[in-house]
């Protein structure tokens, strides 16, 4: 096995806002090896972007900070970084596809600036150079009329080419870790496939690694290695793709899952896991999902369950898979 190219260790990023301290990311560990595709999974405010935004330090101070753990990228701990050497790194060795690419791309200049000033800083090339990589980039995710579209604003593209231009100014400087934070989200489902399998491609001919991060399970099992389960700031399951649809552990998890519609069968409704996720806090205590969970015991409001391994690769936060012996306070 390699080794990780990015090692996520007790990560703490807390947000301080008026109504108190939030620990929208309290404790994750994550790895990613080299040519691995990672599926961060969890609904809306689990702290999945949180996370990816860490890996960047592209955290906004204040309110945000991360105030405890690790990252390291091959080997070295970026968290301590400098603003200056984190530049050196971020859109060169370590690139994100953000989640909406009207907002992240400048509407005061043209895409093809965009992409180049990337280029120019990371790759030192002259401002004629930098656009005939940058029109090279365009062609490579997709667009034919790339040298046309190099000239043109953002709001003169459509959504899925706009996402088009995001990935290629991501993977500009032959990143080695791509983060894709919800890389399909308000696209059509033709858009959809076309970018997914674009991020394919460049895992399998390039061995980059990417972190995929994403409510969508049918994009985890279509584009993952591993998976981690995400709820209220903490890994909940991990483990490799089939273990999680075959042989979920987690309620979450299980609740997940069961929550995606077939097409072999008939419900008069969908199924939807009751509850709402809790508000986030530094008082809180046991297990964030037990308020929703089916299958909760006393010992669940009292205690936080670690995240064990209780198969082979296949870990799990939940006293459920506890022993008699071990459930005692």
């Amino acid at each position: 096995m390699s080794q990780p190219i990015l090692q996520i260790q007790d990560l703490h990023t807390h947000f301080f806002t008026d109504r108190g301290e939030i620990p929208a990311v309290d404790g994750v560990s994550l790895y990613v090896r080299p040519g691995e595709v990672l599926g961060v999974v969890g609904e809306s405010g689990c702290g999945k972007s949180v996370t990816a935004l860490s890996v960047l330090k592209l955290i906004p101070q204040p309110p945000g900070r991360v105030t405890g753990g690790s990252i390291l990228f091959k080997g070295k701990d970026i968290v301590p970084l400098k603003e200056r050497e984190m530049r050196t790194i971020r859109g060169n060795a370590v690139s994100m596809i953000f989640q909406e690419p009207m907002t992240s791309l400048n509407p005061l200049f043209t895409v093809g600036q965009q992409i180049s000033e990337t280029i120019r800083l990371h790759r030192g090339l002259s401002r004629k150079h930098a656009r005939e990589h940058t029109v090279e980039m365009l062609k490579k995710v997709g667009i034919a009329r790339a040298v046309e579209i190099i000239d043109e604003y953002p709001h003169r593209l459509s959504g899925g080419m706009r996402q088009r231009v995001m990935i290629a100014m991501a993977i500009s400087c032959n990143p080695e870790l791509l983060i894709a934070d919800e890389p399909t989200t308000a696209l059509d489902v033709t858009i959809q496939a076309q970018i997914l399998d674009l991020i394919r491609r460049l895992n399998e001919e390039y061995q980059t690694a990417v972190m995929m991060i994403t409510h969508d399970l049918g994009v985890v099992a279509e584009m993952c290695h591993r998976v981690a389960v995400m709820y209220a700031g903490k890994v909940v399951e991990e483990g490799s793709v089939r273990d999680i649809f075959k042989k979920p552990l987690h309620p979450y998890t299980q609740g997940l899952i069961k929550s995606v519609p077939r097409m072999n069968e008939q419900h008069r409704r969908l199924f939807s896991i009751s509850g709402n996720v809790p508000v986030l806090n530094t008082q809180m205590k046991g297990c964030r999902f037990a308020e929703r969970c089916q299958n909760v015991m006393p010992l669940c409001f009292e205690k936080l369950p670690e995240l064990k391994e209780y198969e082979e690769a296949h870990s799990c936060r939940c006293w459920l898979h506890e022993t008699p012996k071990e459930e005692v306070v």
